[in-house]
Order: structure tokens, then C-alpha cells, then sequence
């Protein structure tokens, strides 16, 4: 509506636009919208964001800038009054290496957003304009007092935290502060999060909109994660404070493909801030990264090139004061990703996983322990390039309330039979795989909460059985001695 104005949207269009710094994302998210139309009068929007594996741009390595990372359209339509802008569709095609893929994707989000019409007009024409949006307020309306409600529950206050990232991928080593504020008055929070660091060189930022998202994330699960849908009027008691070119209010040019790594951290450290006020609604941190691997090649069995993504691999989420963190489980990102059966990647691409396992001692010790991290080991079938991410290495997820820091994120390497355990960071970029070479990812276990002295000695001899908690870690951390032949 701010772009186009309602005199500018007429039945028939559908908006589309892959604008990293409005959506606050990177250039593989399209997003496709879709005015709807009631009886001549605008009534709402069908809006579809779907991750493109291919854009274009630079393939490996990390990019400093927005140019190199591929295909930018503005909003522009897609479909004007029912026509297909077919030569916006030939530019794109023409612009990312897996054309198939694209227009695969394409069409399936067009009959997305095409399917959201029609069902919200049948809504309409059954029970009338009005009373739906009514309805549609009223939803909002309860949202909001729900929240307000919890919120009020929260002890008035300012609470603070910090933590890191272990660099931006291009100046190795150097830290990136992260550092949080909130500020509970009455039935408001203000989550402020101007003194993060400012936008870095490597594609590590994010657009203000993921900035907003981070402090709505961190209130809803603070506030009522499951007592009511997730809208508007959620976030009317929330007021977010953000500083222009930080990495996540990221200004142009600034490289956004990696976006997604940095705000999981921001979230934990807000929760980090508030275990100071409601610590039974916090958790300690998690693994915090998709711990996801990019190759790309030439196929042996079809002579095609291709992209292929191992991961998001599970890892281990923080404990509470009432239960354990989950294990091997998609990071905060990406809670609509499930870990990928290894059979079906070795499927479609020249690999071979040699171990997909959990980590032993990986789960943050404490009265509840962290949950527990995964490692696969990958072996390549063929030649292939290979690009990884990964951080938080070096600030490993934190306890709470006592508990114990659970392992960090790895990744090492076997390149001609030879381990290299050595990295400064778990970012491995263009790195040339020969056949037989193979490359280890680790994810990290969840942070423990309370002392691991108090965890009960009957929990502490099942996960020494389960295999979760070794001999060592029972005796030195649980205090607990467990006669290996008994």
C-alpha cells in the first residue's frame, strides 16, 4: 500500500519482491503478494515467502556486499490486472543457475497466495465483509489483552545481558558484541537493541525488519507462547528500539545472505536478561546456528551441475527450571525445518554419511540438563566444492541459574586422509573436496539450568545408560560414581 497506494492495486495483480533490506532477510526469499478484492473494495492480502535455493551471484566464499549475492527486484507486479509479466519472468530465469527450480517455485507460491484468495473471499461471501474483519479485530483485540495481562505478571525493571559472535567470516577472530536491554514498566516491554554491533563486512546482517522480529520472537515466547495465535496485536504492548546500520537494521550495501545466523543469539540473550526476573519463563541458550553445509558440483551420474545443502542439522536447545532441552532438534530460525534423512541427500547427491549420531557430554550440565547436539560425518563421492558457515564456536550455549555452558558448534575436516581439527572458526569457504575427502559437523548441546549437583543420581545412571552423559562427566560434573561393569 505505501509503494503503490490503493488506487495503484486493481483485481488481477500480484506483487513480488526479493528486497533484503524490506524484508529484512536475504535475496533467496521471494515473496509474492496478492490484493484481494471483495465486491470492488480491497479487503486484505495473500502473501506467500519462500526460500529460492538459487539467485545468482557469487556461489562461494562470503560476500562483503548486496551486489554480489544475486538477483534484486523491487516491488514490482508480477501480474497486472490477470497478465503475467512475462519478461520480469525471462529475467529471472535468465539470472539463477537452477531455472527449473526457480520457476518450479515460482508457480507453486503463485498457487499459494492464489489459494489464500480464494478461501478468505469464500469467508467473506458466506458471513459478510464486515463481520469478518470485525472478527479479524476482535482476534487482535484479545491477543493484545492476553499479552498485556502477562506482561503485567513481570516485575517492573531493566534487565540487561551481553554475549558474541565468534567473527563476521572475513576478519577471523575479531568478536561481534552482542548487547540487549529491556525494560518492563507497567503492562509494556521495551526490548532495546541499539548497542548490537554494527554491520559488519561478511554477510552476517540483517534488515531492521529482523530486528523487529527478534524482540517479537523473544516477547511472545516471554509472554504467551501458546495461549493465542500469533498477529498484531500481539506486539501492541511491545516497543522495540533499533539504531540504523547495525547487523540487524543492516542499511545498503551491506551483505545480507547469511542473515539468519546473528538473531538467534540476539533472542537467547534476551532471554539471558530476563532469567533475572521470571527466571521460570527463560531458557538457557541453544545451539543457535543451522549448522548447514553448501556444496555444489558437477553430478557423476548426470553431468549436471547442482547445489545441495546438508542440514539444518539438529542440535541441543537449553534447559529450563522445570525440564531438559530438547536434543537434535532445527535451531530457533528455522522452526519449520526438519533434519533430512541422510538416505534421501544421498539420493540425489554424490555423498556418503559415514555417522549421524548425538554427542555424548555435549548437553550443558545442571540440575536440567542442555540438550544434546548431533554429528554427521560426510563423505564426498565425487570432486565438489564445499562453503560453511557456521558460529558461535567460540561462545558456547550458555547455563542459567547455576547450569553449566553446553559444547559449542564444530566443524573439522579430512582431506586426504589427514584430520584438520584446527580451525580458527567453524567458517570453511571454498574449500575443494576430492573424492574420499569428508568434513564433520557438530552441533552444539543446550546450556544446563540449576546446579548439576542437585540433578537427581537416578536421572544422572539413565543418561550415563542412554549413552548422553559419559563416566567422566557423571563423576566430575553430577558428582556422581557409576561403576562402568554394574
Amino acid at each position: 500500500l505505501k509503494h503503490f497506494g490503493r488506487k495503484g492495486l486493481e483485481p488481477g495483480d500480484i506483487l513480488v519482491t526479493n528486497d533484503a533490506y524490506l524484508t529484512g532477510s536475504h535475496l533467496n526469499h521471494f515473496t509474492f503478494s496478492l490484493p484481494i478484492f471483495h465486491q470492488g473494495v480491497l479487503s486484505g492480502f495473500a502473501c506467500c515467502m519462500a526460500h529460492w535455493p538459487d539467485v545468482g551471484g557469487t556461489l562461494d566464499g562470503v560476500t562483503t556486499d548486496i551486489y554480489s549475492e544475486g538477483l534484486q527486484i523491487p516491488i514490482v507486479k508480477y501480474q497486472r490486472s490477470g497478465t503475467v509479466n512475462e519478461d520480469l519472468v525471462d529475467i529471472i530465469r535468465m539470472n539463477v543457475r537452477l531455472p527449473e527450480r526457480a520457476m518450479g517455485d515460482l508457480r507453486a507460491q503463485i498457487t499459494a497466495v492464489k489459494t489464500g484468495e480464494r478461501r478468505f473471499l469464500e469467508l467473506l461471501d458466506r458471513y459478510g465483509r464486515g463481520e469478518v474483519l470485525a472478527a479479524i479485530r476482535n482476534i487482535m483485540d484479545h491477543s493484545e489483552a492476553a499479552a498485556r495481562a502477562r506482561t503485567r505478571a513481570i516485575p517492573d525493571g531493566t534487565y540487561e545481558a551481553e554475549s558474541f559472535m565468534d567473527d563476521d567470516g572475513v576478519e577471523i577472530g575479531k568478536r561481534i558484541a552482542i548487547k540487549v536491554r529491556v525494560i518492563k514498566k507497567g503492562e509494556e516491554m521495551t526490548i532495546d537493541l541499539s548497542e548490537v554491533s554494527r554491520q559488519v563486512r561478511g554477510f552476517y546482517n540483517s534488515g531492521a525488519t529482523t530486528g523487529h522480529a527478534c524482540a517479537q520472537v523473544a516477547y511472545k515466547c516471554l509472554t504467551s507462547p501458546t495461549d493465542y495465535p500469533v498477529n498484531d496485536g500481539s506486539f501492541r504492548s511491545l516497543k522495540v528500539i533499533l539504531a540504523p546500520g547495525t547487523v540487524v537494521s543492516a542499511v545498503k550495501p551491506a551483505a545480507m545472505r547469511w542473515w539468519m545466523t546473528f538473531p538467534m543469539t540476539i533472542v537467547d540473550t534476551v532471554f539471558k536478561a530476563m532469567q533475572q526476573a521470571i527466571p521460570e519463563r527463560t531458557i538457557a541458550g541453544h545451539h543457535a546456528d543451522l549448522v548447514v553445509t553448501s556444496l555444489n558440483g558437477i553430478s557423476p551420474r548426470d553431468g549436471r551441475f547442482y547445489i545441495a545443502n546438508i542440514g539444518p542439522l539438529g542440535g541441543g536447545w537449553g534447559a529450563k527450571q522445570s525440564e531438559d532441552g530438547m536434543s537434535a532438534t532445527v535451531c530457533l530460525n528455522d522452526g519449520d525445518t526438519h533434519n533430512s534423512p541422510c538416505e534421501q541427500v544421498e539420493a540425489k547427491f554424490p555423498v556418503l554419511f559415514e555417522r549421524h549420531a548425538l554427542r555424548e557430554d555435549s548437553g550443558g550440565p545442571g540440575r536440567h540438563r542442555g540438550g544434546l547436539g548431533t554429528e554427521q560425518v560426510v563423505q564426498a563421492r565425487a570432486p565438489m566444492m564445499m562453503n560453511v558457515q557456521v558460529d558461535r564456536v567460540h561462545c558456547p550455549p550458555w547455563g542459567l541459574a547455576g547450569g553449566k555452558d553446553g559444547m559449542g558448534n564444530q566443524v573439522t575436516l579430512r582431506i586426504g586422509g589427514k584430520e584438520i581439527t584446527d580451525l580458527p572458526n567453524a567458517k570453511v569457504l571454498t574449500r575443494r573436496l576430492q573424492t574420499g575427502d569428508a568434513f564433520t559437523l557438530r552441533a552444539g548441546g543446550g546450556g544446563g539450568f540449576g546446579s548439576p549437583l542437585e540433578r537427581p543420581i537416578e536421572r544422572v545412571q539413565e543418561d550415563v545408560r542412554q549413552g548422553y552423559v559419559s563416566l567422566k562427566a557423571a563423576r566430575e560434573w553430577y558428582g556422581v560414581v557409576i561403576d562402568p561393569q554394574t
